[in-house]
């Protein structure tokens, strides 16, 4: 992923501040987690095996140590019988074995070494493992909040648009209400003086009629 290009690099990584530069944090610490765990994985299988090497080594340690131990009973043998030449060549292997002794144990000692450092690098990793675990819940809930939060807030925001449209919508009713009340009253006054007219019209027809009626009389 090139994220981390070492194991330093994940120890003394700072969660922090690569979370707050990336776009996407809880992208961010998922592949960061998984570059973690694949570095451990890696190093696990480093230690296992300096382990198996660490015990082929104490084999051969044992073995060697066998070989001296073997080679100074014989010298002891032969210098007992007298034979100074063979005591000699059982100890010149005597003190081969002895070097090899010591270039196995050197080999052994840095070998330890190695072993302590990559348990330690091992347990760095895994407690910044546990780090960046934490620290992806602490994500995934805070995310989980802010959706919570935007829920609600669309959900409160919803419900007040939705009272502002009843009230309008009512407020709209009552001025439909008033206004059907002014045009009743305009329509009953139309109404009031249509049949005022009418009424003197009629009055005016009657009295025509009469004054015909008094006209044919008198010419009778």
């Amino acid at each position: 992923m090139g994220m981390f290009s070492r194991i330093t690099d994940i120890i003394n990584a700072n969660l922090n501040s690569l979370l707050e530069k990336a776009e996407n944090p809880e992208k961010m610490i998922r592949l960061i987690i998984q570059e973690m765990e694949e570095t451990l994985v890696e190093v696990r299988s480093a230690a296992a095996k300096n382990i198996a090497e660490k015990k082929t080594l104490l084999r051969q340690v044992r073995n060697v140590e066998t070989k001296v131990a073997d080679w100074q009973v014989k010298a002891e043998l032969a210098l007992s019988k007298g034979r100074d030449d063979l005591a000699r060549s059982a100890l010149q292997q005597k003190n081969t074995a002895a070097g090899q002794l010591e270039a196995l144990q050197a080999e052994l000692n840095t070998l330890d070494e190695l072993l302590v450092g990559v348990q330690d690098d091992s347990q760095r990793l895994q407690d910044k493992l546990s780090e960046a675990k934490r620290r992806q819940e602490s994500i995934i809930m805070r995310q989980q909040s802010a959706e919570v939060r935007l829920k609600a807030r669309e959900t409160i925001n919803k419900e007040s648009i939705e009272r502002s449209i009843e009230k309008f919508e009512r407020y709209q009713q009552k001025i439909d209400g008033l206004e059907a009340q002014v045009e009743a009253y305009d329509f009953t006054q139309n109404q009031s003086l249509e049949s005022q007219f009418a009424e003197l019209e009629n009055e005016d027809a009657i009295e025509q009629e009469l004054a015909q009626m008094k006209k044919k009389v008198a010419n009778a």
